[in-house]
């Protein structure tokens, strides 16, 4: 069977275009908030997108439930796009956009524990084990297609279980973002955390005295000050789950599509073609530059002081494109701001480029909760110590599963 599905995508590459052959053009490349000359800039154009986390799918792994698949190959290339635009978020977070993988450089101890999070390990938080297990809370079976509303979802509930990244996930629904909701959730989290964390104040103590006792585990077994301070924002990752057509995207929808690449609060695009999901991270021209998750590689292990041979999590060969009126109408956007600065002037943006310049929107963004919609109550993670595969059974009351909003017809 991975015979065949490695033939198959061996297939998909050769008919992939390569960034080598793009015609000589002043237009400009752009990539998740920032633009390039592709005469002049196009070693650092190749540096950031090798810089970006590139997960596909893996072989040899621990079987998934103890009795599951032990590859995800021919079903998992959703779950990869879903991991690949939340280390783009972690690496906001943590790194900052500037930030450049090097080949032979050694890494910074913050992207070390992102990639931890992502390892094919039923005990990492963002784990294939982790989404796919989590995915049956939102009833799909393990090795099951998803959509990206469904990978959304899944990151939503698992994120309740990541105290290190601590992050507000939001998704939206019916096509509107509600700011209301949002920094409700935000604050709301971020006052949760400064009473739950040992970071933050409590009783007597000081906020430098709290600071001082908080130390978190790295990957190699050294401990090191709390990474955040207490704040009164907790990060947002909010994905915007759309569909832009019927049976094909409208092409009134792409220049709004084009100009949320441009964003510095980009994180891309969740899509792709029939049975076939991508991680859009940029356009040139009439086409939208993706990384492809198939690839079948074979699972990597940590080394015993922590480390991991990271080479195969970067995608060391030019970018693929393909024409954007080839996409699947069903996507999903992207975004991460770190602080409300950033949300203010994400909601800014999308007013002064979305909205305001189309007559046909692709979302709305509305200040108020609708009054017709469900009292909108922010997800608290449940009262367990362990992160959430190994508890479908309990947390399936928890959580109320989202109407089913499949991107990818299969």
């Amino acid at each position: 069977m991975e015979a065949v599905l490695a033939k198959y995508e061996n297939q998909i590459n050769v008919f992939s275009d390569l960034l080598e052959d793009l015609p000589d053009t002043e237009e400009p490349v752009w990539i998740l908030g920032e633009h390039y000359d592709i005469k002049t800039e196009k070693s650092e154009l190749l540096s950031d997108v090798r810089s970006r986390l590139w997960f596909t799918y893996r072989k040899k792994f621990c079987p998934i439930g103890g009795t599951g698949p032990s590859s995800d190959a021919g079903w998992g290339c959703m779950l990869r796009c879903g991991q690949m635009i939340l280390a783009q978020a972690l690496v906001l977070r943590h790194l900052g956009r500037a930030w450049r993988w090097g080949k032979d450089e050694i890494p910074p101890e913050e992207y070390m524990k992102i990639l931890h999070c992502f390892l094919d390990r039923k005990d990492s938080c963002y784990s294939i084990h982790q989404m796919a297990q989590m995915g049956v809370g939102e009833g799909k079976s393990v090795g099951e297609w998803y959509g990206p509303n469904t990978v959304a979802q899944v990151l939503k509930k698992l994120a309740l279980f990541d105290d290190w990244n601590s992050l507000a996930v939001y998704v939206s629904m019916d096509n509107t973002v509600v700011i209301e909701d949002i920094k409700m959730l935000c604050k709301l989290s971020s006052r949760n955390r400064l009473k739950a964390s040992p970071c933050g104040p409590s009783d007597q103590k000081g906020i430098g005295e709290a600071l001082a006792q908080c130390a978190t585990q790295s990957p190699g077994g050294s401990l090191g000050l709390c990474p955040h301070p207490p704040s009164s924002w907790k990060p947002l990752l909010l994905i915007i789950p759309l569909r832009m057509g019927i049976n094909h995207i409208n092409p009134v929808y792409i220049k709004a599509l084009k100009e949320c690449f441009k964003m510095p609060q980009s994180l891309g695009v969740l899509g792709g073609k029939p049975n076939l999901a991508y991680y859009f991270i940029g356009y040139i021209g009439d086409e939208l530059i993706y990384l492809d998750p198939h690839t079948t590689q074979t699972v990597v292990e940590p080394e015993g002081n922590g480390s991991v041979d990271d080479q195969s999590y970067h995608c060391q060969r030019t970018p693929r494109r393909m024409k954007v009126m080839n996409l699947d109408p069903s996507v999903a956007l992207g975004f991460f701001c770190k602080n409300e600065v950033d949300f203010d002037s994400w909601c800014t943006l999308v007013q002064q480029e979305i909205l305001k310049k189309r007559t046909l929107r692709m979302f709305e963004l509305v200040e108020k909760h609708p009054p017709h919609w469900p009292p909108f109550v922010p997800p608290t993670k449940p009262d367990v110590q362990t992160t959430g595969a190994e508890f479908i059974e309990s947390t399936d009351k928890l959580f109320e599963s989202e109407e089913e909003f499949e991107i990818l017809n299969v």
